[in-house]
């Protein structure tokens, strides 16, 4: 149905048209026609695309196939991430429990419940490099585990054992002189385990050189299998732990740290036989990844097409306005034809499917990055949750929360990139005066980390009790910086925050309630009245009405002219 508003607009087109002499009555009379056809056609088509898909449904019997598949693809990628996790779960746990074990085998005297392993005195260091070389010794010995030696070619891999240490060093602290060479140099000593080891039987005898050491690093390899995933009709992995123990003295301090990291390679096993499990389950979760990857790849493609559809049409509708309205489309209207929850469709699609693609190269052994794997999947299943949200945004009570995050973002950018300057002033201030008197506030990250968390308010009170009362100055000015802090976070920025989302909830509130059109876009729809199942988008027939208002301006013109 053709508005009134277009009547008029056709009606000064046509007396502009009386002027023109030479162009024949049915010439002008199908021109307007077609011209009024093709705005109210442009008209249907940009409602039909803002359309939910029932009503597209009503309109062109078009089923919803992107939701249904949505549907579909949410419950399988699902699933998928479930059985991924439950297969990465025991991953972590084997290496991190292989990571204590190895602490408690290898480190001489070590203390779960400590914070910090450190030794201070010069026969200490002998006694844990030989407790650490003895140990290694007799592994086969004191393990409760599978682990063993790995072994290269005919040999058993060595213990390595190296000392980092400044190439001269002469140094007197009560002189207050020292001459040093910043040369590194290294030195290293292999011990295998089919010798005896001892730092005794070593020629020439090893000796630290503590004023100019930098550090000591023993490292070696051992190797296991995880037998936990036989329980769940998994093949077990094959691991390769490289264990590097590093003795730190970069700091001289009279301290020297001690500290055990753990290398994890994991290989398919060569040769195994395990009764009750066959390879069908792993060719099964493959074939089930293959039906997730093309089931993305569908939804990729049909999402992809939208938005191209969608600027396709934005197009239209800015060359209409520029040639009937004589203005431009604002930057909004023309992103409203950008639909971002197909954006997030195919960000979500792309994710996914490189981590199937990655977790099915995890399953054939042929990669074993199981956190780029998770992260992918993790991140594509997150979005396509989320993604469900613009099917609730169909409903009029729900729809409430989309619009007021869409219109408060913008606002909410431009308040937080004015709040981060001040709170990165606070954190590079905090870190340089109170780095040295606070453990929170000792790094740039922990003090992002401290400040974050005051915010929100939490761990307020050891924030302040846990400054050192050594300098008076330093202490009053700890005060004064946490409680402007406070302040001025808690009680200005964030409620300041919290207003500029609350006045866009009541203003689309309001404007939902009144149901007034407030974009140019939204006048341009609203005076297309027709139904989704009114049948007009069917079918593209010229509205009776306009065609006899037509034909009655062009007889009216014809009898004055005779």
């Amino acid at each position: 149905m053709f508005s009134i508003s277009d009547m008029e607009e056709f009606s000064d087109s046509y007396d502009g048209c009386e002027a023109d002499a030479p162009a024949s009555w049915a010439e002008q009379q199908h021109e307007c026609v077609q011209e009024l056809d093709e705005v109210e056609t442009l008209r249907r088509k940009v409602k039909f695309y803002f359309m939910n898909p029932c009503e597209k449904y009503h309109a062109r019997g078009r089923k919803p196939w992107k939701l249904m598949l949505q549907i579909v693809k949410i419950a399988i990628i699902t699933i998928q991430l479930v059985y991924f996790g439950l297969s990465n779960q025991m991953v972590v746990q084997f290496r991190e429990e292989n990571l204590i074990t190895f602490k408690q085998i290898f480190l001489k005297d070590f203390d779960e419940d400590t914070d910090t392993y450190a030794i201070y005195r010069q026969d200490d260091v002998y006694k844990h490099i030989e407790f650490i070389i003895y140990q290694f010794g007799r592994l086969y010995n004191i393990t409760v585990g599978n682990h063993e030696y790995e072994i290269n070619g005919n040999a058993y891999t060595p213990l390595s054992l190296c000392q980092e240490y400044y190439r001269n060093a002469t140094i007197f602290p009560g002189n207050e002189t020292f001459e040093i060479d910043s040369q590194v140099q290294i030195d290293c000593l292999k011990f295998y385990p089919t010798q005896p080891l001892s730092l005794q039987d070593v020629e020439p005898p090893f000796e630290v050189y503590f004023k100019r050491l930098i550090s000591i690093t023993v490292t070696f390899v051992l190797k296991a299998i995880n037998l936990q995933t036989v329980k769940y009709r998994e093949l077990p992995d094959c691991y390769d732990f490289t264990v590097v123990i590093t003795f730190d003295n970069q700091v001289h301090s009279g301290r020297i740290k001690i500290n055990l990291e753990n290398d994890v390679d994991i290989n398919e096993c060569r040769d195994w036989k395990v009764t009750g499990v066959t390879a069908t389950n792993i060719y099964l979760t493959m074939a089930f990844d293959c039906i997730i990857i093309l089931t993305c790849i569908t939804s990729f493609t049909l999402c992809t097409r939208s938005v191209i559809s969608g600027i396709r049409l934005q197009l239209k509708y800015s060359q209409y306005c520029s040639k009937h309205c004589n203005e431009k489309v604002p930057l909004s209207d023309k992103l409203e034809f950008v639909n971002g929850w197909y954006i997030l469709i195919i960000v979500s699609d792309l994710m996914t499917i490189i981590g199937s693609i990655l977790k099915i190269e995890i399953q054939t052994k042929v990669l074993t990055n199981y956190e780029g794997c998770s992260i992918f999947l993790g991140t594509g299943t997150m979005f396509v949750w989320m993604g469900v949200i613009r099917y609730m945004g169909y409903f009029r009570k729900y729809n409430i929360l989309i619009l007021t995050l869409r219109a408060a973002f913008p606002n909410v950018i431009r308040f937080i990139c004015c709040a981060g300057i001040i709170y990165l002033s606070y954190c590079f201030c905090g870190w340089v005066v109170l780095g040295p008197y606070n453990e929170k506030f000792r790094t740039l990250n922990t003090v992002s980390e401290c400040l974050f968390s005051l915010i929100n308010g939490d761990d307020m009170f050891s924030a302040f009790m846990n400054m050192k009362h050594k300098s008076t100055l330093v202490w009053v000015y700890s005060r004064i910086y946490l409680y402007t802090f406070v302040s001025l976070f808690v009680y200005m920025i964030l409620s300041l925050f919290i207003t500029i989302i609350t006045d866009t909830y009541y203003t689309i509130k309001e404007q939902q309630q009144s149901g007034t059109p407030t974009s140019d876009l939204e006048k341009f729809l609203s005076e297309c009245r027709d139904l989704p199942n009114s049948g007009v988008y069917r079918l593209n027939q010229s509205n009776d009405c306009i065609l006899d208002f037509c034909f009655n301006r062009c007889r009216q013109y014809q009898e004055r002219m005779t």
